[in-house]
């Protein structure tokens, strides 16, 4: 029951939105350096997203002061020191909000320990741990993972 309930509520656990700001702000790590910029054409390319799309995001991101950026011509996005402090979790409530946090799997709006859905009891702790990760994960950490190699953001060929 497990596996199944996992399969069905994976794709749906971040808003497409969510899943392409947290892949940016990793992309935007990998390529950030003192006096370099990041174009919304290369990070969306980087990440396969549509340019209008993730150009909506990254305003939104730059506006929660979560990144930076300048325009012009030799504008586009960057990270500061600091900016890689930022957790995976900053990201998700700039996105979606705290609904990773207080809503039922099912969708059910009664759900609560007291009155539990089907599922609740099983997903609680499949909730816990996707919490806990999204939390202690940073930007950083992600960048240096990628750097060693152990993590990678497209699909090897």
């Amino acid at each position: 029951m497990r596996s199944y309930i996992c399969g069905i509520f994976s794709n749906d656990m971040f808003s497409k939105s969510c899943e392409y700001a947290i892949k940016a702000m990793i992309f935007i790590a990998q390529k950030s350096q003192p006096e370099t910029r990041i174009s919304i054409k290369e990070i969306a390319g980087g990440i396969g997203a549509p340019e209008h799309f993730i150009a909506k995001i990254l305003q939104e991101l730059s506006r929660k002061k979560l990144l930076h950026s300048i325009k012009g011509p030799n504008g586009g996005f960057y990270l500061t020191k600091a900016d890689y402090k930022t957790s995976l979790a900053d990201i998700v409530k700039v996105m979606d909000g705290d609904k990773i946090y207080n809503v039922c799997v099912l969708g059910l709006k009664s759900c609560s320990p007291k009155n539990p859905c089907p599922v609740h009891d099983e997903y609680k702790e499949i909730k816990k741990n996707l919490i806990s990760m999204i939390e202690k994960n940073t930007i950083g950490t992600f960048n240096q993972k990628l750097h060693s190699g152990k993590l990678h953001l497209k699909t090897r060929n």
